[in-house]
């Protein structure tokens, strides 16, 4: 991102703000994961009970995400944040408080997902009505790195409240967070400035056009690559041992600096390929780098892109649909990432219990060279913006009118 760019978006009015209060909001996002395994591992014994139960929260995400996706076009997005943040935050603090059974659990965790708050969803919606178009590239790479913020604080955070308090007080603190950021995001000033158009497209017809489903399909693989060695790390280090916390730290540091470091070049159809080789790359290590200096250089190496591909991923999505599709064709791309979550996870905990640390691993690189190999099949549908807005296609245009007769 050059400094002239970044410079802008931070003059621009509201962006810095808006930043924020998504960040915030979406922080629980990198607590739960970790927080339900070692919730759900201390009270079951079972990596693979607490793998299910992370499946079930990242499957009603994925259901729920481009329904409150279109919900957000039809009813607002104030009223859609606020409803959906109360019901999440009621059943993770029920998971906390209440010694349920591995079923009640999992039917906790569900609801859980089928009302997470589509933050996500709504601040890219929001980001083309806050900066020029021709800011927009650079702003979703900022989001994109500015993001794992929440992926180095929170899993440090709630690896020490878990280990070194107890796994119900991380479930509160996560709680806690979601009432406070999600309350602090919709009362933002920008949130009730944008209002999305109702799509005239029947739901889901969006997920035809051909770079919106090939995002959904590789932020699929990427995320359940992410999911499945986050897992790993957990597993490899033990429950009661804060290194998993400080390595996974580690490894969204290190997507920060390569989103810094990348954004600030011009995204060619080729470069979500390329950034993803390097994630792979780095994720195919894991298996062979055990231990702590072991695992954070292969997590370094493979971090440095992962931000950098999630930033183009978004800037993909914006520039092929209409303003009015945006959210719902977020809502799908998210999807996708939350049932890989689900996947990898639920296969990670799975080789963690049968297998070991490096067969979870191995399923983890598999995953991030299939996410490279799918962006390398799109690359003649992907749009080169290179001196190019990444900005939607409006939902009007101006209508061509016949010469007059005089």
């Amino acid at each position: 991102m050059s400094g002239s760019g970044f410079g802008d978006l931070v003059r621009a009015r509201g962006v810095l703000r808006i930043i924020a209060a998504q960040l915030t909001a979406r922080f629980p996002s990198g607590m739960l994961s970790l927080g339900l395994l070692f919730h759900v591992e201390g009270r079951t014994g079972s990596y693979g009970t607490a793998g299910v139960v992370l499946a079930a929260l990242s499957i009603g995400q994925a259901v729920a995400g481009p329904a409150t996706g279109r919900l957000m076009g039809r009813l607002g997005i104030r009223p859609v944040i606020v409803v959906t943040t109360v019901c999440c935050a009621a059943a993770i603090a029920a998971i906390a408080l209440f010694d349920l059974p591995p079923a009640g659990i999992v039917g906790l965790a569900l609801a859980a997902g089928l009302t997470f708050p589509p933050i996500t969803s709504a601040v890219r919606t929001i980001y083309p009505k806050l900066v020029p178009a021709s800011l927009l590239g650079q702003l979703f790479s900022l989001d994109a790195s500015l993001q794992e913020l929440i992926w180095i604080g929170g899993p440090v955070l709630v690896t020490f409240l878990a280990t070194g308090v107890s796994t119900t007080v991380a479930l509160l603190v996560s709680a806690v967070l979601l009432i406070g950021g999600g309350a602090w995001f919709a009362a933002s000033r920008e949130v009730g400035r944008v209002r999305i158009p109702r799509s005239k497209r029947r739901f889901g017809v969006v997920l035809l056009r051909p770079q919106v489903a090939l995002m959904t399909l590789v932020g699929f693989l990427v995320i359940a690559s992410c999911a499945a060695i986050e897992a790993s790390v957990a597993g490899a280090f033990g429950e009661k041992d804060p290194t998993s916390g400080v390595v996974l730290a580690i490894w969204s540091l290190a997507s920060l600096a390569g989103g810094f470091v990348l954004g600030r070049l011009a995204m060619r159809p080729w470069s979500l390929a390329l950034r993803l080789t390097l994630v792979a790359a780095g994720a195919a290590l894991t298996p062979f780098l055990p231990g702590f200096w072991g695992l954070t250089t292969a997590l370094v190496i493979s971090g440095f892109g992962l931000a950098p591909a999630l930033g183009m991923i978004s800037a993909i999505v914006s520039s092929s649909v209409r303003f009015s599709d945006t959210a719902e064709a977020y809502g799908w791309t998210n999807t996708g990432q939350l049932v890989g979550v689900a996947l990898g996870a639920a296969l990670a905990g799975q080789a963690l219990d049968h297998f070991g640390a490096p067969i979870a691993f191995a399923c983890g690189a598999l995953l991030a060279v299939l996410s490279a190999l799918a962006a390398a099949a799109g690359i003649r549908v992907f749009p080169d913006l290179k001196g190019r807005n990444a900005g939607p296609v409006p939902d009007t245009a101006p209508i061509p009118l016949p010469p007059s007769a005089g």
